[in-house]
């Protein structure tokens, strides 16, 4: 106990600098805007805004885009309460009570409650990180190249599994992703591969640029099919604070709900939105009056909003600790990582301690910059409702073409991400999920590395990857993940996902 303390004292004393404390402050602000805002996602705010990190220290860079990410959970519950329109999927479930509270004249309690349920969710998420963190990646430092690899294996056949839509396409797109991450000059013997004599292949391909086209831009040009909507905002009305009626029926489903998310988060896959619905349906299943759910019962805001906040921090735990992003949200923050020459994984918390206990810190810093940016401030925010999507989507685009370009001062860097935002919409229109592709970059490179370490090792024998227990469970698990994404009924499940998206 005492050497988390101490860990988490290093992380503070790291954080506290006037530049790690302002990027925090913005990310966080950031996040909110575009949980407010529907449409623009974590994803492709991540993506859009990572060359403006590429001057940060790595450190500041990683604060920054993590207060995007978890920032966007709150956001997300102040449009699901007043316009019944949530600005996230994760707060979908906070619409059925939030906003029949907001009728009633509560919009004010449902909002106190959410920021109040998502900072304690966030608190208990951030020592669940801390706690976890060390044993895990002790864990990982014992694993050889072919458990590693056998890991990587198991991480893109869940990426297929979780995947929406027809298992080909997801398996075609990651194949697509792996691939992508070969092209380039060879790791060991810096020989050009899959280059076609094109010098501008020779680096591979910069993530940055690929997320940027294939989220950010391909995401816009989703948008300008949908005529736009002007959302009719109901008032903030009563007050923010809950009274000790609604702290004492929330009490339980807070802690439930923070409980639920970390562990929830932990699991590849959409975790906070997952764990914001098994939430919901815990505590209507636990309630007394169950026929209050859907019609203003604070129990059904309080707890999904902990949940899928709690989970949105520990979805961090896989790629600080593993090097293993669950998310395609986690695999640009992986990339992120790669681009600031910190590898994801075990050894983040011996090489870079401060960075690794700084950005914990910073979301327990995070969590309660929310709280006060989002309470106060919510007037500001719904008025952001009424920005006309015919502006703010050029102002989006410009400042992509300005941000990629200000990285290297290449006007290729430009055609390049149109290129991919184009790519990325054809794929849309096409029902291929892009998630696959992402992590396929993102882990091709790893899964190479690793797969050759292990041949090295034992001298080119195959086999080396099945004596192993771990490996050979590893391998089964990836395995059997993969068969069950056929079973008939599973694939169902998967289109109707995409469908109803």
């Amino acid at each position: 106990m005492a050497d988390l303390f101490n860990n988490l004292y290093v992380g503070f004393a790291a954080i506290m600098s006037v530049q790690n404390v302002f990027l925090c402050f913005v990310g966080c602000l950031l996040g909110t805007l575009i949980g407010v805002l529907p449409g623009i996602g974590p994803l492709a705010t991540i993506a859009i805004l990572m060359p403006l990190t590429y001057n940060a220290e790595p450190i500041g860079s990683l604060i920054m885009l993590a207060g995007i990410y978890y920032g966007s959970q709150y956001g997300g519950s102040t449009t699901a309460i007043l316009v019944n329109m949530p600005g996230e999927t994760s707060s979908l479930v906070t619409t059925f009570d939030g906003h029949a509270m907001a009728k009633q004249g509560r919009a004010g309690k449902a909002l106190g409650i959410a920021a109040i349920g998502s900072f304690i969710a966030g608190t208990f998420a951030t020592f669940v990180i801390a706690g976890t963190a060390i044993p895990l990646s002790k864990l990982a430092l014992s694993f050889t190249a072919g458990n590693y690899f056998a890991l990587m294996v198991l991480g893109l056949a869940l990426a297929i599994v979780l995947a929406g839509g027809s298992v080909v396409k997801a398996v075609c797109t990651l194949i697509i992703g792996i691939v992508m991450a070969l092209i380039g000059a060879d790791q060991i013997t810096a020989e050009p591969r899959l280059t076609f004599g094109l010098q501008i292949l020779y680096d591979g391909f910069d993530i940055a640029i690929v997320s940027m086209g294939l989220f950010g831009i391909a995401e816009i040009l989703r948008n300008l099919e949908f005529p736009e909507q002007k959302p009719f905002v109901g008032a903030v009305t009563g007050g923010l604070l809950p009274d000790r009626e609604d702290i004492k029926q929330s009490a339980g489903a807070i802690a439930r709900g923070s409980v639920l998310g970390s562990i929830i988060g932990i699991i590849p896959g959409n975790g906070a939105t997952l764990s914001s619905f098994v939430s919901y349906a815990l505590e209507k299943a636990l309630s007394k009056r169950p026929e209050r759910f859907g019609k203003g019962a604070i129990e059904g805001v309080a707890g999904p909003e902990s949940a899928n906040n709690a989970a949105a921090q520990t979805t961090f735990i896989p790629l600080l600790t593993l090097g293993l992003p669950s998310t395609a949200v986690m695999a640009l923050v992986g990339g992120a990582m790669t681009l600031h020459g910190v590898v994801p994984g075990p050894q983040v918390i011996t090489k870079h301690p401060d960075l690794f206990w700084g950005v914990v810190s910073s979301m327990w810093v995070g969590n309660l910059m929310l709280v006060v940016i989002n309470l106060p401030l919510i007037g500001i925010w719904v008025k952001f409702l009424k920005v006309p999507y015919h502006l703010l989507f050029p102002t989006i685009v410009l400042f992509c073409c300005i941000g990629i370009y200000s990285v290297n001062s290449r006007p290729s860097d430009v055609l390049e991400v149109a290129a991919f935002g184009a790519l990325g919409y054809l794929f849309y229109k096409l029902r291929f999920e892009l998630a696959p592709l992402l992590l396929g970059l993102v882990l091709g490179s790893m899964l190479e590395d690793n797969l050759r370490r292990g041949l090295i090792l034992s001298n080119g024998n195959v086999w080396t990857f099945l004596s192993e227990p771990l490996t050979l469970a590893l391998l089964t698990a990836a395995f059997l993940a993969l068969g069950s994404a056929l079973v008939p009924s599973f694939s169902k499940g998967r289109e109707l996902l995409v469908d109803e998206d």
